[in-house]
């Protein structure tokens, strides 16, 4: 099955019960080599930066075989929201 960016926001909504998730196919041509996800869920609660970018890669780890790069940012939805008000 192709990697989208509609994939890729599925799989985590479903295992973060996330409250918030972008994917952007940041490749140059679009051709799922690279993407770029904001993931926003209450899991992340009192875990480190590493801990939740593990958690996503363990989640991701059959797309991530055939991703050439990849960006995340995860965050907590108090974090959220803190980054929306700035």
């Amino acid at each position: 099955m192709a990697i989208t960016a509609d994939r890729i926001r599925e799989k985590l909504i479903k295992e973060f019960a996330a409250v918030h998730v972008d994917v952007e196919d940041t490749s140059s041509n679009r051709c799922a080599a690279s993407f770029k996800v904001l993931v926003v869920s209450s899991q992340f609660e009192g875990k480190p930066l590493l801990q939740r970018h593990r958690m996503v890669n363990t989640c991701l780890a059959e797309e991530l075989k055939d991703i050439h790069a990849f960006e995340q940012k995860t965050l907590t939805p108090e974090q959220w929201e803190k980054q929306k008000s700035q």
